[in-house]
């Protein structure tokens, strides 16, 4: 049973909240930008990460080098709709791989 909207758009709020949170405390030199419902996570070699929410898909994009990825919520976390991977942890990978530097995004 999926999100209703408000329901979605109180989560996606909560979690790009604790992304950019988790961006702060990890140390990395990395800015975080919000603008509205889109969060852009620069990276010391001046490239960048996007994550912002789909409200007509509930779901939560990330635009990377590496590629798209989408997120919907599933079992308790948001997770990859093609290999099941959860935000938090390939954000992580996304951000270490494209920054050259190892980041490790915890949430809450």
């Amino acid at each position: 049973m999926g999100m209703n909207e408000s329901e979605f758009l109180a989560a996606a709020e909560k979690t790009l909240q604790a992304i950019e949170s988790a961006v702060e405390a990890c140390g990395a030199e990395i800015e975080a930008t919000r603008a509205g419902n889109v969060l852009t996570l620069e990276l010391a070699d001046g490239s960048k990460v996007v994550v912002n929410s789909q409200t007509p898909m509930r779901q939560i994009w990330v635009a990377a080098k590496s590629g798209g990825f989408h997120y919907e919520w599933r079992d308790g976390a948001w997770r990859d709709t093609r290999d099941g991977s959860e935000l938090f942890a390939a954000l992580s990978r996304i951000v270490s791989a494209q920054g050259g530097e190892a980041v490790l995004l915890r949430a809450g």
